[in-house]
């Protein structure tokens, strides 16, 4: 077996730290310390965060990554999938961010459904006799959204890809099934969010091994099984869970790494993964700096148990 930690290539990103998507509190943290604390823990990539956290002047943020030798990866674009009037809010939201991405050579624009009222009270609970899923004609519009994105995403070089999430319409992994049914046509491909999957009912590794052609990009959460059991029982929203801190630091949850990870060196992935843990601002157990850097720290020992090497 190669040499895991080579060939995987580890990212960090702002949600670590509870940056939100939206302006507020959480946007008020000195992105230069955050960065400078990726850089501390051992990570040589971030992604962008959401639109305006990070500079969005090219000249301000490409020296603030590279004097710390960081990647820039990409930007997460979330819209209502089953809206057609989406696909011009999708080509909107892309081009405001591609010029930036482009000229920071970021590699993925990573585009997902974007979370209701209603999926948001079922989540990780989403009945099995689909009276809350979407019908035949959302379905087409979210063919048409991806097709628009992809179109978009292609002229500033950035490789779409998709990102099931909880708390939207596409969560389980039957609803993934069906989104790459009606996208195949568009080239997008996955980016698989180990947390959100087995939130939703998945196994990273079942749901890696059946999407292998099309698995471009990880994001990689762990998960408190029995916070999570809790959090379906009580009816929980997602937000409510991740305030019980459903995600927990990478190795201290239930999800299988060494098996997920035997998986992508026989299926020749290589490349990025960004090590996330979804938590609310101002109360984490752990300070996010030491969180980030001992899921990094499990993770190196997992690729060198696989390896045989020493870890780094």
């Amino acid at each position: 077996m190669t040499d895991l930690a080579s060939r995987f290539h580890f990212a960090c990103a702002p949600d670590s730290w509870g940056v939100l998507d939206y302006p507020g509190p959480t946007w008020n943290q000195s992105y230069q310390t955050m960065l400078d604390e990726m850089v501390e823990a051992g990570y040589t990539g971030t992604e962008l965060g959401p639109y305006g956290f990070f500079p969005t002047d090219p000249a301000v943020l490409k020296p603030q990554l590279e004097k710390r030798k960081l990647k820039l990866l990409g930007s997460f674009v979330p819209v209502v999938l089953s809206d057609p009037a989406s696909a011009g809010v999708a080509v909107a939201h892309i081009r405001r961010v591609g010029d930036l991405l482009a000229s920071l050579q970021a590699p993925f624009l990573v585009l997902a459904d974007a979370q209701s009222d209603e999926r948001n009270r079922l989540s990780g609970r989403v009945p099995r006799d689909g009276s809350a899923a979407l019908t035949p004609a959302q379905w087409k519009n979210v063919a048409h959204v991806v097709e628009e994105a992809a179109k978009v995403s292609a002229e500033f070089g950035l490789d779409l890809v998709f990102h099931p999430h909880v708390a939207t319409y596409v969560e389980t992994p039957e609803e993934c099934e069906r989104f790459f049914e009606v996208t195949s046509h568009t080239g997008i491909g996955l980016c698989l969010d180990t947390g959100h999957c087995e939130y939703g009912g998945g196994d990273s590794v079942t749901e890696a091994a059946k999407f292998a052609s099309v698995l471009r990009f990880l994001h990689i959460k762990d998960v408190d099984r029995k916070i999570l059991e809790e959090a379906r029982q009580k009816k929980l929203s997602f937000e409510e869970a991740i305030e019980q801190r459903v995600f927990t630091i990478i190795g201290q949850g239930s999800i299988d790494f060494p098996g997920l990870f035997r998986l992508l060196e026989k299926n020749n992935y290589s490349g990025w993964m960004v090590i996330e843990q979804d938590v609310k601002f101002g109360a984490t157990a752990v300070p996010p700096a030491e969180s980030v850097a001992a899921s990094l720290r499990y993770l190196h020992q997992v690729c060198a148990d696989l390896s045989g090497v020493p870890a780094r």
